[in-house]
């Protein structure tokens, strides 16, 4: 009769636990990221910020599309580089009805064609009249990224003579390095928050037919039966956001390191009062 007493209280207490939001309920959070400058830096903050608070953190990298299937599949939990309203207007379209939208945390972005500053060619519209300077060829980033899709509707809206090739985003840069160092033209798909920005003279050609869209709002959105079961988390999350001298300088800080997480402790000793603010929302309230 004890033993089953004793295996009736730790039923019981194990239960109460995990009710009462215990470390196996909310303690674990597991981000998905795609290979985005962007992207990768806010979401290694996070980490460094989370760990730090006793959190144990997950990563999952893929392409954009299984990214958003995975948060609202609950694979994964929490997504912060959703461009909107236009970059990825068709995956939260899919997708939404399972997703949460927490907040803006970078409110001045913007996706479109990209060319060095020396290129003498300004807009989308003088594309064709100099496609042989280009060699007939948009330089993109991996298929299915909500930018690709806009540069196939530029394509077609603009009746633009060139093909638009997919690569890795490293691979983009690299054609992009190699060809201002060589001093010649390129149109690359191109977005800020970059680097590129602070490391080469670049411009955005003008988008007459405004295909890419205007400016645009990085978002975090997050499984919806995860942000209902771990509420201090995603206090957390609501209230992560960067200004462009945090997110560039953060974005810097990685750019070219072995280690990120040193790094990013180096970059949250410059920023103090972001960093004691955003662990103010995960500090556990003492039981009275």
């Amino acid at each position: 009769m004890k033993k089953v007493i004793s295996g009736l209280l730790i039923a019981l207490t194990a239960t109460t636990l995990y009710s009462c939001g215990g470390a196996a309920n909310n303690k674990k959070v597991t981000i998905g990221y795609v290979n985005w400058a962007e992207g990768v830096a806010m979401t290694q903050l996070s980490k460094v910020l989370l760990e730090k608070e006793g959190y144990t953190v997950e990563l999952k990298n893929a392409d954009v599309a299984p990214i958003f299937a995975a948060v609202a599949g609950g694979d994964a939990d929490v997504f912060m580089d959703a461009w909107m309203p236009v970059t990825h207007k068709e995956y939260m379209d899919k997708f939404g009805a399972k997703l949460e939208v927490l907040g803006t945390n970078y409110a001045n972005a913007r996706i479109g064609l990209v060319v060095p500053d020396y290129v003498k060619v300004n807009s989308i519209e003088e594309l064709n009249a100099n496609a042989a300077l280009f060699e007939g060829k948009i330089t993109g980033i991996d298929a299915g990224a909500g930018i690709m899709n806009k540069a196939e509707a530029a394509i077609k809206d603009y009746k633009l003579k060139f093909e638009l090739q997919s690569a890795s985003e490293a691979a983009m840069l690299a054609i992009l390095k190699k060809s201002i160092d060589a001093k010649k033209p390129v149109v690359i798909t191109g977005w800020s928050p970059h680097y590129i920005f602070s490391t080469y003279k670049l411009k955005f050609l003008a988008d007459p037919k405004g295909v890419f869209g205007k400016v645009e709002t990085l978002q975090t959105v997050a499984n919806k039966d995860f942000v209902k079961s771990n509420p201090q988390v995603i206090s957390f999350f609501r209230n992560f956001q960067l200004d462009d001298t945090q997110l560039g300088s953060l974005m810097a800080a990685l750019t070219g390191t072995d280690d990120d997480k040193a790094a990013i402790e180096k970059w949250l000793a410059a920023n103090t009062e972001f960093a004691l603010r955003m662990s103010s929302f995960l500090k556990t309230e003492s039981v009275k």
